[in-house]
């Protein structure tokens, strides 16, 4: 059994064996989805397709279901646990988040802490349920990595000054994080490049990638076609740390600063995996223009790199400007972004340069308290050196329309 959720199981079995009247919520969402599919195999399958929807994939399908479960154990203690299921990469059924959250009761400031395996929550993008977003399917290329490759195992503690207590215009939190277990995040960066999508990886599992020609070199021999990026392989304790500041609810800024503390030259030669010297910043900003419409943004920057005198050595950035309005039942979102990998490193044989280029429209009706229907579609632009190597296109483009069924309790 995994060890993780063991551990978080064994805390909510400790808590709940107290003499607390417990209380518990369940909420989930299933997502059907119609869509066309790219020509490429996509790389969920292991393919060169930067869409999640390959050749490989159903037209229609269950593309995603979710069970996002509370218990109140105490007035100060509650446990979390989000389960998913999703049909691509062998019908994946997992956990992505697990955790106990400590929230006493106070008076001016309030302290919060998570222990467990969950988001750092340097996201304005997806705060619905299932780290989901209620404005686009498909999130943006910043978002979509973080829900792949991205996640604290460890403990998180935060400490805020509430606007309304200091009779003050500003909410402000400063929070801090330290954790295990996220080694090769880095890996789809150098590997696959930036790629928006909704797909987020359970905890223990393996993501495949397109068979690189670089791989076949003796400096990368080691190293698997896939990436575990919740393995832990140096031994190493990473950390964030990040500030969130809101101004009368309608502006909202955080600002993390992420370091995964990887040793690049430590390989796990069991499961093939390099730890990754991964760091990076990350700001988002949300303003509330009106009651009806809302413009987000997100920016990080960063470095990453691995192997003995870091072999791999990669700068990257990305951005996203989204607008979403409402009227009636209705939401309607557009986002545009760009992202790139730069490569800075003397293995001239893995050439890891890449730029992606997205715009993504989506409108949405909800027709009651559960059902909701929407459409979305997709334009990908993205050149990556690494494709020309094994005798594809360095430049390739991708449409992607989906009509999408949603079921929310």
């Amino acid at each position: 059994m995994n060890k993780r959720v063991t551990v978080i199981g064994s805390l909510f079995f400790l808590f709940a064996n107290q003499s607390y009247a417990v209380e518990g919520q369940l909420h989930g969402l299933v997502e059907i989805s119609a869509h066309d599919r790219s020509e490429q195999k996509s790389w969920t399958a292991g393919g060169w397709g930067m869409s999640r929807f390959g050749t490989q994939s159903n037209v229609l399908n269950i593309s995603r279901g979710v069970l996002e479960g509370r218990v109140d154990l105490s007035s100060a203690w509650s446990g979390h646990a989000v389960a998913q299921y999703v049909p691509d990469q062998n019908d994946k059924l997992g956990f992505t988040e697990a955790y106990v959250n400590y929230q006493p009761l106070s008076k001016r400031y309030q302290f919060r802490s998570r222990i467990g395996a969950f988001y750092p929550r340097m996201s304005l993008e997806n705060p619905s349920l299932g780290w989901s977003s209620p404005y686009t399917y498909q999130y943006s290329a910043i978002n979509a990595w973080i829900g792949e490759e991205v996640r604290t195992f460890g403990a998180e503690f935060e400490i805020k000054r509430p606007a309304r207590r200091f009779r003050s215009k500003y909410d402000i939190s400063f929070l801090g994080a330290l954790y295990k277990g996220n080694d090769p995040a880095g890996t789809l960066v150098a590997w696959r490049g930036f790629t928006p999508h909704d797909r987020q990886s359970v905890i223990n599992e393996r993501v495949q990638f397109a068979p690189l020609y670089a791989l076949m070199a003796p400096q990368l021999a080691h190293q698997g076609q896939y990436v575990e990026p919740f393995s832990e392989v140096d031994g190493r304790f990473g950390y964030y740390f990040g500030t969130h500041i809101g101004y009368l609810k309608k502006h909202t800024l955080r600002l993390y600063w992420y370091d995964n503390n990887g040793d690049p030259s430590v390989l796990n030669r069991n499961t093939q995996q390099y730890a990754w010297d991964t760091k990076f910043w990350s700001l988002a900003w949300r303003s509330k223009l009106s009651k009806q419409t809302q413009v987000i943004m997100q920016a990080m920057v960063g470095n990453t790199a691995m192997g003995a005198r870091r072999g791999v050595d990669n700068d990257f950035n990305s951005w996203f400007v989204m607008l979403s309005h409402t009227w009636q039942n209705y939401r309607v979102s557009g986002r545009l972004e760009q992202s790139k990998v730069i490569d800075k490193d003397f293995w001239e044989f893995d050439p890891n340069n890449s730029e992606t280029q997205a715009a993504t429209l989506n409108i949405r009706k909800q027709l009651n308290k559960q059902w909701q229907l929407g459409f979305e579609w997709q334009y990908l632009d993205t050149r990556a050196e690494f494709r020309p190597p094994v005798g594809r296109d360095a430049q390739q483009q991708e449409t992607l329309y989906r009509a999408t069924a949603k079921y929310q309790f």
